[in-house]
């Protein structure tokens, strides 16, 4: 966004836990917006350089650097976007400029603190109190009061624990230890979490960034537009379609309802859904976006990173269910707008699908070589680079273009393509060159220098979309800390395996209950970090493949932020809904239905999510794969039928409770179950075609 954009008068990024992203408004245009500007840019720098290993930092100076600026950018941007009084803002700089300080207190002292491990001077613990004070702060001013809470509570139980009776009770720390684990190593607050999220993460929402500054947003709205603003509830299949799009470059869920929402809430409503059956659409299918390959939600990298495989099989694990997600959403969308009547778009009011590709088909090309890159075995972060390098190409290269006659524009993008390739064999230096090449050239005209400030802003506003993550996963470090220092989460673990020893169903319910509590005060990825933390080993023991165990937490992450009474989506949709958070989520759980089905589904028959298949024939594969593949789209047809009660006209109690339990026999993985759900199901369909057709002959 503009630098001289106004600040958007939108309430979506505050709900009722307090949560705050500060992405979804622009910079304030006063001069300490100006500022603001420059220290994101500085930040978005700062990230870029380093990934592309222009600037090799060991990984704790990294990681603290990251934190430095968070604090420096998110407490006074924060501040200034709530329009607080002159003393908050004085404390704001203040904070920001001590988490600065911070940073560089342990870049400096970085090899000494290496040296006196163990034994750290006054000095070091002052400044790993203030440390933990400034990112519980932040957490606080960006998050929300109820990640704090948590935190600070696990914080607590580090000094406190040792008083507490039976099975809470450890052994006791110095508060020196707890000081020196949460506040220096990778621990505590520079954990994994933080790693990821100023390696992978970084990297790719700016690649986000970038695309959207390019026109990306409008190519998915027209080519949703064109394809399913026709069909009968089309507004809403083009809110699901445009979503899944979004969520191929954008991994947060919640800024995805703040950006398409805009456009897709009123006009669902336009065209006669209701205001909460339209918030919760958009709210659904923006948090789909979470679990939509390639470029997932940063649970996904950190989820790669934590159980040490590599980010394909995370997405291969992720595929099938987030089509069977998507599937679900478009499936309730028209069956809702079969039983209220709603038809669709005139195709004179529609872009053309030709046309939108035409213009803006280069676009995608970064998208296929991240995918590339991705599937082929490189690391996120070697991808990430290469995929943000060709969309500054494209950027930067388009205005150029343009001034050119045909066949030299050809050349020109065939000569640019050559330079992008090599890469490969001459390093990142040739990529640093052909940019500052092409940024000097639209230095020349006015084109080039309007695609240069749209560089820029892009720029500045990747490093404020960082914040709400970075936040969290600093924060976030604290209960893994205490996690791993005092062994906690054994204690739970021991009581999710007790109880699974009777009933690994039990098991899941319980993870899944977890999830979705955590989830009503804090967002997707440190209800994932704390619930995985705390379950995952668990559910591991009771013979749920690891993936399949962080997946499932990682799902029932993204179901709490529809799940009332607190749901974070559900309340940023409600300002263009113009309806309360919470009837919006009633219709998002309706609508998610896949959300809850799946991950279940996942844990009984490993296949859904491509797992236990080595040592397999092809045959066999495609044979497992198909068959639960076609039995969960049924179970989910029939249950979106049961929940709207609609088919090819209005269900009656009965014929409901029969749909349900189709999905249901086909849902478990025990014996006859599914022989008797599709025995059940071609029943209920031959005598729904037989009273059709009576109810047709007396019609007529």
């Amino acid at each position: 966004m503009n630098i001289n954009q106004n600040i958007s008068d939108n309430p979506a990024e505050k709900d009722s836990a307090g949560f705050y992203d500060p992405s979804t408004q622009s910079f304030p245009t006063s001069l300490e917006g100006k500022v603001l500007f420059y220290i994101a840019i500085a930040f978005s720098v700062f990230q870029v350089i380093t990934a592309a290993h222009l600037l090799d930092l060991p990984s704790q100076i990294l990681r603290a650097v990251h934190v430095g600026f968070l604090g420096l950018l998110g407490f006074p941007l924060v501040c200034a976007l709530k329009k607080q009084n002159s003393l908050f803002k004085i404390l704001s700089w203040g904070a920001g400029i001590l988490s600065l300080v911070i940073a560089i207190y342990q870049t400096i002292e970085y090899t000494p603190l290496i040296t006196r491990y163990g034994d750290l001077l006054p000095t070091d613990i002052f400044f790993g109190v203030i440390a933990l004070i400034l990112v519980l702060s932040a957490a606080w001013i960006v998050m929300g009061y109820a990640l704090t809470l948590i935190a600070s509570i696990f914080l607590s139980y580090c000094f406190f624990g040792k008083y507490l009776p039976g099975i809470f009770q450890h052994r006791g720390y110095d508060f020196r230890q707890i000081i020196e684990h949460m506040s220096y190593g990778t621990e505590g607050i520079y954990g994994i979490p933080i790693y990821v999220s100023c390696t992978f993460v970084f990297l790719f929402i700016l690649f986000g960034s970038f695309l959207e500054r390019a026109g990306m947003i409008k190519l998915f709205n027209d080519v949703a537009l064109g394809l399913f603003g026709h069909t009968r509830g089309g507004p809403a299949q083009v809110c699901v379609a445009s979503s899944a799009l979004m969520g191929t470059i954008s991994g947060s869920g919640i800024a995805n309802v703040v950006t398409s929402g805009q456009f897709t809430i009123p006009l669902m409503k336009k065209y006669g859904y209701s205001p909460a059956f339209a918030g919760g659409v958009e709210a659904t299918s923006s948090m789909g976006g979470q679990i939509m390959p390639p470029v997932m939600g940063a649970v996904a990298f950190i989820m790669a990173e934590t159980l040490g495989v590599k980010y394909f099989e995370i997405v291969k694990a992720a595929i099938i269910p987030a089509i069977l997600y998507y599937v679900s959403c478009w499936w309730m969308v028209y069956l809702e707008a079969g039983k209220r009547n709603l038809l669709g778009m005139s195709k004179d009011e529609l872009p053309s699908v030709i046309n939108a590709l035409k213009k803006g088909w280069y676009l995608i090309l970064p998208l296929v070589v991240l995918v590339y890159l991705l599937f082929s075995g490189y690391t996120p972060l070697y991808a990430g680079t290469i995929g943000l390098a060709f969309i500054v190409f494209l950027i930067l290269g388009a205005p150029i273009a343009g001034t050119l006659s045909k066949y030299k524009r050809v050349m020109f993008w065939v000569l640019l393509g050559l330079v992008s390739a090599s890469f490969f064999e001459m390093g990142i230096k040739v990529i640093v060159i052909s940019i500052s090449v092409l940024v000097a050239i639209n230095f020349v005209f006015k084109g080039g220098r309007e695609t240069l400030l749209s560089w820029r802003d892009a720029l500045a506003e990747g490093g404020k979309a960082s914040l709400p993550v970075g936040v969290a996963c600093a924060v976030v470090g604290i209960v893994i800390g205490t996690l791993t220092l005092t062994g906690a989460a054994n204690t739970f673990g021991q009581f999710v395996i007790k109880v699974g020893e009777n009933s690994l169903f039990l098991s899941l319910l319980l993870t899944m209950v977890i999830c979705l509590i955590l989830g009503m005060g804090i967002p997707t990825i440190p209800n994932y970090i704390i619930t995985s933390a705390i379950a995952g080993p668990a559910l591991l023991k009771l013979g749920v493949p690891l993936i399949i165990s962080h997946m499932f937490v990682f799902y029932f992450g993204i179901m709490a932020d529809l799940t009332p009474p607190v749901a974070l989506a559900c309340f940023a949709a409600a300002p263009f809904a113009k309806e309360s958070g919470f009837k919006i989520s009633l219709e998002a759980v309706k609508l998610a239905v896949a959300g809850f089905v799946v991950p279940f589904m996942a844990v009984y028959s490993p296949e859904l999510m491509l797992q236990g298949l080595a040592n397999k024939d092809i045959s066999t594969i495609i044979f497992s794969v198909g068959y639960i593949c076609i039995k969960a789209v049924i179970a989910l047809l029939f249950l979106g039928i049961a929940a709207v009660g609609y088919m090819n006209a209005r269900l009656n109690f009965l014929e409901r409770i029969v749909c349900m339990a189709v999905a249901i026999l086909l849902i478990a993985a025990i014996p006859l179950t599914d022989e008797l759900g599709f025995a059940l199901m071609f029943l209920f369909i031959i005598y729904r075609w037989f009273k059709f057709r009576n109810n047709n002959s007396i019609s007529a």
